[in-house]
């Protein structure tokens, strides 16, 4: 469960991703009427929502290692934070410009949509593969097509690649229109929860339903894998906000916290900083005192325990990265 799938299906690390760009959609309907309670001009929220689109896709090709080679002509530029960027960013546009039923409705449109183009073959594909396959599929064709490098999956396809960045956008929004659940004034905090889960296991059900025709894919991200995984996400999110938000049990979480307010700060970090080295020349001699089979998970756990200690500097500084 902590690898990733090769193709069909998915594990446990496979709902990371999307579970982040769920919750950023989560935060927006937040942010965004602090700006408007603070007289923000619709051309300013415009800008920041496009600023932060493409400062995140600039991370992501810095991340990619750009200013290593300096080969722009075979660089990646399709990443993780720019399938955040771009997902987040048209989004937000759709969300600042529609109501809660045209977004339901803008959510069915890019899922049963992108299902429609999914069922085109690639047209260099190989005799017999269909076009949910890796070598048969019209994502990874236009990968090839547009992107100027494609360096993952044998050169087929890239998993952040272009046509496969739509489907992301309804991960967004349904993070969007779960905050925009979770802010109503007018409903019980207990009639949230049960709501949210309510509305997780319709979308397990039809996810997993509609998978005996459309695979769960994450590097195709198809609509069945928004769909799976967007229940998992909101049947989290409310078990979570259950817990701190309801029943107001909140310490436990202060570990958690550290982490979250430096996201994408760890998430660079660990291209650039050798936090395994540091591990290693801290903790090797303790962890060698146990069995075999625990020192794998041992050395996990001490890993991350030098990245949380690497967070907690930067909370107690006050040093936090915001894009």
């Amino acid at each position: 469960q902590m690898e990733h799938v090769e193709w069909h299906g998915f594990h446990h690390h496979d709902t990371i991703f999307p579970l982040f760009l769920f919750i950023a959609g989560i935060s927006f309907p937040f942010s965004y009427a602090k700006q408007q309670l603070q007289g923000k001009s619709r051309k300013d929220i415009y800008k920041k929502i496009i600023k932060r689109g493409i400062i995140l896709i600039i991370l992501g090709i810095i991340y990619n290692g750009i200013l290593s080679t300096f080969d722009f002509a075979h660089a990646r530029y399709a990443s993780v934070l720019a399938r955040i960027g771009l997902g987040w960013m048209f989004a937000a546009l759709i969300y600042i410009n529609s109501k809660t039923k045209a977004r339901i409705g803008i959510v069915a449109i890019i899922l049963i949509g992108y299902y429609l183009v999914s069922l085109i073959a690639s047209p260099d594909a190989p005799a017999g593969a269909d076009s949910f396959s890796h070598d048969g599929c019209l994502e990874g064709y236009l990968d090839r097509m547009i992107l100027p490098s494609c360096p993952l999956e044998g050169g087929m396809l890239d998993p952040e690649g272009v046509l496969s960045t739509i489907p992301a956008i309804a991960t967004a929004l349904l993070g969007m229109l779960t905050g925009e659940w979770v802010r109503r004034k007018d409903v019980t905090d207990n009639k949230k929860v049960l709501y949210m889960v309510a509305a997780g296991i319709i979308m397990l059900i039809v996810g997993l339903a509609w998978s005996t025709i459309f695979p769960i894919n994450k590097k195709l991200w198809t609509s069945t894998f928004v769909l799976v995984v967007g229940a998992y996400s909101i049947l989290m999110f409310a078990l979570f906000y259950y817990i701190i938000d309801v029943r107001n049990l909140r310490k436990w979480s202060f570990p958690f916290i550290v982490i979250g307010m430096n996201p994408i700060t760890i998430y660079l970090a660990q291209q650039f900083i050798n936090f395994q080295y540091t591990s290693n020349q801290l903790t090797n001699g303790l962890v060698r005192q146990f069995s075999e089979i625990l020192q794998p998970t041992l050395k996990d756990i001490c890993y991350i325990t030098v990245c949380w200690l690497f967070l907690y500097f930067l909370y107690r500084k006050r040093i936090f990265l915001k894009v």
